[in-house]
């Protein structure tokens, strides 16, 4: 289902933004140039050690990052354990399908091997994000850094605020602006979803059940294309693997707004995207310029990268990236 946005998240976020700025600190790309000069290169090194090792790690550290800042902001919450199963972690939009904790966690050691104690795993993510869609195909763009690590992480906050991929355009809309982020960067960042892999359990209410009418596919779905999702996706195996979401999944591309504009969008937000005459417009543009979309996508991910942020005194810099600082 989808979650609807309230006023009391929206008030939760203004008192953030609030904070952040009252902190006097701001995010800088030159935060560590004294403290940890060699932080970006340790950091891509590792990166692409990983992804080398698994090219579905691209994915799943550029998810880690989109969905630490939509909830408290980016600070890292989404990496924290919870012994009652109740961070934002555990939360069914994350549980099983969040991918890439210990990658991070080994990023954090080699960190710290070279800079003690000084980067936090907020930055980390941000940083990570970044270097994971480079790796792919996409296009670098500048991190300012100095994030802090928050001491919170709930499961509760993490069902409410994270966006659903059952969503229309206006909810989607609504969702992101809950975070200060506007129409345009909501569809670019969905281009994320290029290098995106998705489960049957998504796809199936649309080939099977679309509108709770059993035998009704969506009418929105290329017929072509439904065809050969019902062979990937029986309607009894929700956890199969439906695969690729655009046609050169693993490289970070603009296929997959072409295959939005073609009615070939996985999830029902995908689709959503063109029934908003501004949707369409940004989709059109992003399928038919390449170098368009990956320069709007590393504006709207630093946008995204300042949501919330805890600067200055506010937070701290974890040990290690699952647990807040003894006191």
């Amino acid at each position: 289902m989808a979650f609807p946005v309230s006023k009391c998240k929206l008030m939760f976020f203004a008192v953030l933004f609030m904070a952040a700025i009252a902190s006097g600190a701001k995010l800088s790309k030159s935060h560590y140039y004294r403290t940890c000069p060699n932080l970006e290169t340790v950091v891509r090194t590792k990166v692409n050690e990983i992804i080398n090792a698994d090219l579905g790690m691209a994915p799943g550290l550029l998810r880690l990052h989109f969905h630490d800042c939509f909830v408290r902001g980016c600070d890292g919450s989404v990496l924290l354990d919870s012994a009652s199963n109740s961070a934002e972690k555990d939360a069914p939009p994350n549980f099983g399908s969040l991918r890439g904790f210990a990658e991070v966690d080994a990023i954090k050691a080699t960190v710290e091997k070279a800079c003690p104690g000084v980067v936090s795993c907020a930055d980390i993510l941000a940083l990570a994000a970044r270097d994971a869609v480079v790796k792919v195909g996409g296009k670098y763009w500048s991190v300012p850094l100095g994030r802090k690590d928050g001491f919170t992480s709930s499961l509760v906050e993490a069902n409410t605020s994270l966006p659903s991929p059952f969503m229309t355009f206006p909810q989607l809309v609504q969702n992101f602006a809950a975070v200060g982020l506007n129409a345009k960067d909501m569809v670019i960042l969905s281009g994320g979803h290029t290098i995106g892999q998705a489960h049957c359990a998504v796809v199936i209410p649309r080939l099977y059940n679309f509108n709770g009418v059993t035998g009704a596919t969506d009418p929105s779905l290329d017929p072509t294309f439904a065809n050969l999702l019902r062979t990937l996706c029986p309607s009894d195996e929700p956890l199969t693997f439906v695969g690729q979401m655009d046609a050169t999944n693993g490289t970070f591309d603009n296929n997959y707004f072409k295959a939005v504009k073609n009615r070939r969008g996985l999830f029902p937000s995908d689709a959503a995207l063109i029934t908003n005459s501004f949707g369409r417009r940004v989709v059109n543009i992003a399928a038919k310029s390449p170098g368009s979309f990956l320069k709007d996508f590393g504006k709207s991910m630093v946008k995204m990268g300042k949501i919330g942020v805890l600067t200055g005194s506010a937070g701290e810099i974890r040990q290690v990236c699952s647990a807040v600082n003894s006191s």
